[in-house]
Parts: structure tokens; C-alpha cells; sequence
């Protein structure tokens, strides 16, 4: 079961998204994105060998390619050994991740696009 406080705050990610989520949910949402479908702020559960339980909330996910989708603002430049143990987390249950800052996603879409499409094809 997920904890309802990380559900919460999940759906207030969804309700409040940044400017550049909100740019790049509009431009992957319903299948816009090579027909593949994209959840935002999406919770995932982890177990670790001691067995103890995390919560991640993705910026955006496609189950069909397991790739998860970060677009990083400021805090990630201070939070960067947790953004590490989380990212080891997330490839251990089999996915790969893709980071676009925040400028990139709003004053490049056409290049963030391209790196996106590459890293799809990839998987």
C-alpha cells in the first residue's frame, strides 16, 4: 500500500506543476510523443535489501519504454547525493532516467525533443 502522504503530494505536484512541466506534459500527453503514453508525477514504491520501503515521485514516466522523465529546477543543484541514492533506486527496478533542466524544456523544446526521441529509441 502507498502512503497517503506521498499520493498527496503527488497530486498537488500535478495540480501546481512548474512552467516547464507544464510545457513538457503538453507536449507528451495523450500519446503527443511518438504514440507513447506518459504519466506525470507518478509514485513508485522501493524496497531495499533491509527491505525498508521509499517513495519517488517521477516528473514523468512511460511504463511502455521504463523510462522516467526529470525535469530539474534549482533544488537538484543542492540535493544531488540524494538525487543519486534515488536515481540507483529507480534503475534497480529497471528504469532509465533522462534529466533536462528547467531553461532547456522552456527555451529549447525542439532540442529536448530530439534528445527525448533518441533516448526512447534507445530503450
Amino acid at each position: 500500500m502507498k502512503n497517503t502522504n506521498i499520493l498527496y503530494r503527488a497530486r498537488e505536484l500535478r495540480k501546481n506543476p512548474t512552467k516547464a512541466e507544464a510545457i513538457f506534459w503538453e507536449n507528451v500527453r495523450k500519446r503527443r510523443f511518438l504514440g507513447l503514453r506518459f504519466n506525470r508525477q507518478y509514485v513508485l514504491s522501493y524496497s531495499d535489501e533491509l527491505n525498508i520501503k521509499k517513495h519517488y515521485i517521477a516528473d514523468f514516466l512511460c511504463f511502455e519504454k521504463k523510462i522516467i522523465v526529470e525535469i530539474d529546477g534549482g533544488i537538484h543543484d543542492i540535493q544531488k547525493e540524494y538525487d543519486q541514492i534515488r536515481e540507483e533506486d529507480l534503475e534497480n527496478m529497471g528504469y532509465a532516467i533522462i534529466r533536462f533542466k528547467n531553461e532547456e524544456v522552456l527555451n529549447n523544446w525542439d532540442q529536448v525533443r530530439r534528445k527525448l526521441k533518441e533516448f526512447c529509441e534507445k530503450r
